[in-house]
């Protein structure tokens, strides 16, 4: 699988941490296919089996549910965000039930109380060493001291962040924003109020974090001050709104150029139409495909949201240090790309097994510039 290697010098530090992070996650999710029993839709699978999910459902969810029964409620409190609680029962990972002593007849969801099903435990077992198999993998490919050195330089920036950011990016709610999700309920209230003050993590409680962990709390921070002040979600900005413009662009050609799933997608520009900022035109006659395009207050929009990512890198430069901004982004970029021959080095990463359900479908010329993590399943690209 072949991604075309873009000028990461030209990439927002958003789209840099995004692309490795989609990256890691596919790797993640490729080898877990190959051994838990799932079923899938459209690719077959094991009759009986879990329903195939991502990396994320194993963090805001799997890590935490076990035999014994908890709380909906403490389960969040744990992974520090919410999980699909009612697909991952559906999906067979969890039994998700009142209290036998709560005589309510519908009790609130925060209520219930979770415990994983055997084929859940089964695939937790699965999933809790791929982390450290998978980056293992990463500096054997990628060369440990430059794994090392970006994990250092990671480290640097999250020990300075909110310590309540969860492991893993949220799901995302409707409008494809993070922020909300991201933050624990008395946050969600005074988010941006000036209320609280975010506790830093510490040099401590990152030190020993694995390098998807350490992606995921930047990225997340850093949509969150986005989020925080522009009209749209960074979700919908770094995906859609950096492709389309006044003239149009054919729906159909958004997911090869995005990276994100047709889905996604669909809730992305729909969102954008919801809001004026966008309009959907027919192609030309007898072309069956459609226009999407933006609309004089989408592009003022646009244009806001570019602006918005490189005032918040200046930011971010002047709050954690020059040196470690530019340094992050030194040890960033030779994953992207510059090899030369106009393929992305993370293209090894992503190459699915022969019989995955990634080998069957069409492949991206490009990881999202924000994942799309979505109830669906929480894979990183809105599959």
């Amino acid at each position: 699988m072949t991604l075309t290697a873009p000028d990461p010098r030209q990439l927002p530090l958003s789209a840099l941490l995004s692309q490795v992070l989609v990256a890691f996650t596919i790797e993640f999710d490729n080898e877990a296919e190959r051994h838990i029993p799932h079923r899938t839709s459209d690719h077959g699978g094991t009759a009986g089996g879990v329903w195939l999910v991502s990396m994320a459902m194993w963090l805001n969810c799997m890590r935490y549910a076990g035999e014994e029964p908890i709380t909906v409620a403490e389960l969040g409190r744990l992974a520090r965000t919410h999980t699909n609680v009612g697909g991952m029962r559906r999906w067979g990972y969890i039994t998700a039930k009142a209290s036998p002593a709560d005589r309510r007849v519908n009790p609130p969801e925060a209520d219930l109380l979770v415990r994983a099903r055997s084929k859940g435990r089964a695939a937790a077992e699965i999933w809790e060493p791929l982390t450290t198999v998978i980056e293992e993998r990463w500096r054997d490919r990628y060369g440990a001291g430059e794994l090392a050195l970006l994990q250092d330089r990671l480290r640097a920036v999250c020990s300075q962040l909110d310590g309540s950011l969860p492991d893993c990016l949220p799901i995302l709610r409707y409008g494809l924003f993070s922020a909300p999700n991201a933050l624990p309920d008395k946050r969600q209230r005074t988010a941006g109020s000036g209320d609280e003050v975010a506790q830093p993590a510490g040099a401590e409680a990152v030190r020993e974090l694995p390098l998807p962990w350490l992606v995921a709390k930047a990225l997340l921070a850093l949509a969150i001050e986005f989020e925080l002040e522009a009209k749209v979600s960074l979700a919908i900005a770094a995906n859609v709104l950096r492709l389309v413009d006044e003239e149009g662009t054919r729906v159909k050609d958004l997911p090869v150029q995005s990276g994100v799933s047709p889905e996604g997608l669909a809730m992305a520009t729909g969102y954008l139409h919801t809001r004026g900022l966008a309009v959907f035109e027919a192609g030309p006659p007898g072309q069956r495909w459609k226009v999407v395009r933006l609309t004089q207050a989408g592009r003022r929009t646009a244009d806001a949201c570019t602006k918005l990512l490189t005032a918040i890198e200046d930011r971010w430069h002047a709050r954690y240090g020059t040196a470690t901004i530019t340094g992050l982004r030194a040890a960033l970029e030779p994953l992207i790309g510059g090899s030369g021959d106009g393929k992305s080095p993370l293209s090894a990463a992503i190459e699915p097994y022969p019989d995955g359900w990634r080998a069957s479908v069409r492949r991206p010329e490009t990881l999202p510039h924000y994942p799309m993590v979505l109830h669906r399943g929480g894979y990183p690209d809105g599959s």
